[in-house]
């Protein structure tokens, strides 16, 4: 909810009190989460040698991932797809000199992927998504793709926002069907090695992409490089369904079945 409405409130924020004060608000709400953290109470550390050194930890989520191909491909997809269709990162050049909506536009444009993805997460909870996973996980980032690609075309307002929306709504989905792969795929005892992984995956993605967004902009132009990160989204995914065919059919129907068996 934060996703959604901090970005928003940020715009309207800056237009109604201006960037310096509206950036005290931030630091005085920093320091308030600073004094509330210290609140909690310590706890001590029964065992300090329960379970293995870090790195001997790391290393044995990476080859678990390397080794299991249905969560190589699902995290490899969704940091191809973050680090080329990074647009958010490039969002304020778009509000004030493309689109011209200034501080307020920025805010919408901002919240507009993260209420599309929130809405995809309520709307996934009922439906079953186990069945044909990797064809809906590459249908899912392909749209992505396309969405990327007409946000960075797109001279008006509103189209700006539909498509960011919409690239929340199939991140979203990719998002659920990715976090359904790796429960499902991941043995109990590894589920902590691999979440540490997929952590470090999409958070240095997040990173990458908005530098590879910064550097092309300054290459190509900033409609350019919006648009070279959505092609490159799409042909990374025409390339994985083609030369996988076995992530292209995975299905998750059994391995669900399986799972709910022993809950």
């Amino acid at each position: 909810m934060a996703t959604v409405l901090g970005p928003a409130f940020a715009g309207f924020s800056i237009h109604w009190i201006g960037v310096h004060w509206s950036l005290c608000i931030i630091f005085g709400l920093v320091i308030l989460s600073f004094i509330i953290l210290f609140q909690i109470p310590k706890k001590p550390i029964l065992n300090p040698k329960i379970g293995e050194p870090v790195m001997q930890s790391l290393k044995e989520g990476v080859r678990f991932v390397f080794k299991t191909k249905a969560i190589l491909g699902a995290i490899t997809l969704d940091m191809v797809a973050v680090l080329f269709g990074g647009a958010v990162a490039l969002l304020p050049i778009f509000a004030m000199d493309i689109l011209k909506v200034g501080s307020e536009g920025f805010g919408v444009l901002r919240a507009a992927p993260a209420v599309g993805a929130f809405l995809t997460m309520l709307i996934t909870a009922y439906i079953p998504i186990s069945k044909n996973a990797g064809m809906k996980l590459l249908v899912a980032i392909f749209g992505f793709g396309i969405c990327i690609i007409v946000f960075g075309l797109s001279s008006i307002f509103w189209i700006s926002v539909v498509a960011l929306f919409f690239s929340g709504v199939t991140d979203g989905v990719s998002m659920v069907i990715r976090q359904t792969i790796l429960q499902l795929k991941t043995p109990d005892h590894m589920r902590g090695r691999v979440a540490s992984v997929n952590s470090m995956f999409v958070g240095s993605s997040n990173e990458l992409g908005a530098f590879e967004s910064g550097l092309t902009a300054k290459l190509m132009g900033t409609v350019t490089a919006v648009v070279f990160g959505g092609t490159m989204t799409l042909i990374t995914v025409i390339t994985t369904g083609i030369v996988s065919p076995s992530f292209r059919k995975l299905d998750l129907t059994k391995d669900f079945e399986a799972h709910e068996k022993e809950d």
